[in-house]
């Protein structure tokens, strides 16, 4: 287990869903592993293992025999994308809590970007493909289609009401840790639509959502089929509202004693 700095907190937790990741998986773990030993800051690494028929368990374990920051959670059975990120949130205990896709799109140093909007006050920062492809000084590497498609879908999902987004699933985004374990505890969607529902009822509940341009690559292997996938998330975006709508998200959420951190200095926001 990952061990905690001297305050007796541990700084931050990464939380990577992996399904089949065997041969995409390994070069990101030592990336980041790489970066946050640079950063000199207490961290773990939760890699939650989605019911993987292949070597992807074998293959975190042995990099987790020499890295004791990295544990494995193992569901036997495949369960989605957004089952995997709620197993490794709830099991976090880190005071800042991202996740990230395990093929590495987003570069783990990425992080700081994401890091300063906590600095500057923010719940939430997602990291966003649309914003940074509007700017320079950003590397957006995306298949022209679905650029298209994602386009078109995430103007269809600000239509259904969650607005004010460019950018809902980019797989790398940061909570504090007491909203983290709010939004979790109440998220039920297993599949691909798990981003909206967080952030869905992020909004409603008022959390601080920033949204910042990361750089960002397409990986080939990808377990998200544009189409297929995106009409299942539009049925899951009804399904959130009408749950909303009903109350299941609606008891409020605790109370708060979050300040940011000072920056430069890495400190962490309490908790």
């Amino acid at each position: 287990m990952a061990l905690q700095d001297n305050s007796g907190f541990l700084q931050w937790s990464i939380i990577i869903p992996a399904h089949n990741e065997a041969g995409r998986i390994l070069p990101y773990l030592r990336n980041i592993t790489s970066y946050m030993q640079g950063r000199g800051q207490s961290y773990e690494i939760l890699v939650v293992d989605d019911g993987s028929t292949d070597a992807t368990a074998v293959v975190v374990e042995t990099m987790a025999s020499s890295t004791p920051e990295i544990q494995l959670l193992r569901a036997p059975l495949r369960q989605g994308k957004g089952a995997a990120v709620r197993r490794g949130m709830n099991a976090a205990i880190g005071q800042l809590q991202l996740f990230t896709d395990a093929d590495g799109a987003t570069p783990i140093q990425e992080l700081a970007r994401l890091e300063q909007a906590m600095v500057s006050g923010a719940d939430v920062a997602i990291g966003s493909r649309a914003l940074a492809s509007r700017l320079p000084g950003y590397s957006v590497q995306a298949r022209l289609h679905r650029t298209v498609l994602s386009s078109l879908f995430n103007s269809l999902i600000r239509q259904k009401g969650l607005t004010g987004i460019n950018d809902t699933q980019c797989g790398f985004k940061l909570f504090r840790q007491s909203v983290a374990a709010d939004l979790f505890t109440v998220s039920s969607i297993d599949g691909f639509g798990f981003d909206l529902e967080l952030l869905y009822v992020a909004q409603q509940r008022g959390y601080h959502i920033a949204e910042i341009p990361v750089n960002w690559s397409h990986q080939p292997g990808s377990k998200f089929r544009i189409v297929r996938d995106g009409i299942a998330m539009l049925r899951e975006l009804t399904l959130i509202r009408r749950n909303w709508a009903k109350g299941y998200y609606a008891f409020p959420p605790p109370a708060q004693n979050i300040r940011p951190s000072t920056a430069g200095q890495g400190a962490l926001p309490l908790q």
